[in-house]
């Protein structure tokens, strides 16, 4: 008896297909074929080829995700966790970008496609952020009076090492270089501790 077919199995042969002929090409007829079943087999889990391409999209970012998830370390201080992150995540998207550079332009395509998709992975990513910031100021290592700002400000200031529209950059090799000396940037601005003023005002 063949296995029934899953939305798992489903998403696996799309990111095969999207490899093969890229987002331009690759069809749900081409998934279907993959898995040696109806386009209609398809269909029944996933009722458009938007709706296919979103969620193979997040399955692959969820990845991302998960993998950075699983980069908190108690052990260290908020500073050396906030720089480990950001090496972490920039270590991560410069391989991909150079290991598998036809799979890293096609999630690219497929991630500006959908909004929602861009927030969903912000929403994610940026929160790490935050958690570190908030851990940080809750020790009194840094200071800040919105962490949520503060950690869409970090987000941005990084940008140019993990956005893809940097990735052309991301072979300079003085780009470590540069990934510090803003991450240090970052870290000390952080960690400022504000002088209160005479009459006793912050």
């Amino acid at each position: 008896m063949a296995e029934a077919l899953t939305s798992e199995a489903i998403l696996a042969a799309t990111e095969e297909v999207l490899r093969r002929y890229g987002p331009a090409k690759a069809t749900v007829v081409d998934v279907a074929k993959a898995l040696g079943v109806s386009h209609g087999s398809v269909y029944r889990h996933f009722a458009t080829k938007a709706a296919l391409r979103e969620a193979v999209t997040r399955r692959w970012l969820d990845a991302i995700h998960e993998e950075m998830e699983r980069e908190f370390d108690p052990a260290l201080s908020a500073s050396d966790m906030l720089r480990d992150w950001l090496q972490r995540l920039f270590d991560k998207k410069r391989l991909s970008h150079t290991e598998d550079v036809e799979l890293f332009t096609t999630f690219r395509t497929l991630v500006g496609e959908n909004s929602a998709v861009i927030e969903y992975h912000l929403e994610h990513l940026v929160g790490q952020v935050a958690r570190i910031i908030r851990a940080g100021v809750d020790t009194h290592e840094f200071v800040t009076d919105d962490v949520d700002k503060t950690a869409q400000a970090v987000w941005d200031a990084t940008q140019v090492f993990h956005h893809p529209a940097h990735a052309q950059e991301w072979g300079n090799p003085h780009i470590q270089d540069a990934f510090d000396a803003v991450v240090s940037l970052v870290v000390a601005g952080l960690r400022y501790n504000r002088i209160p003023s005479a009459t006793g005002d912050a």
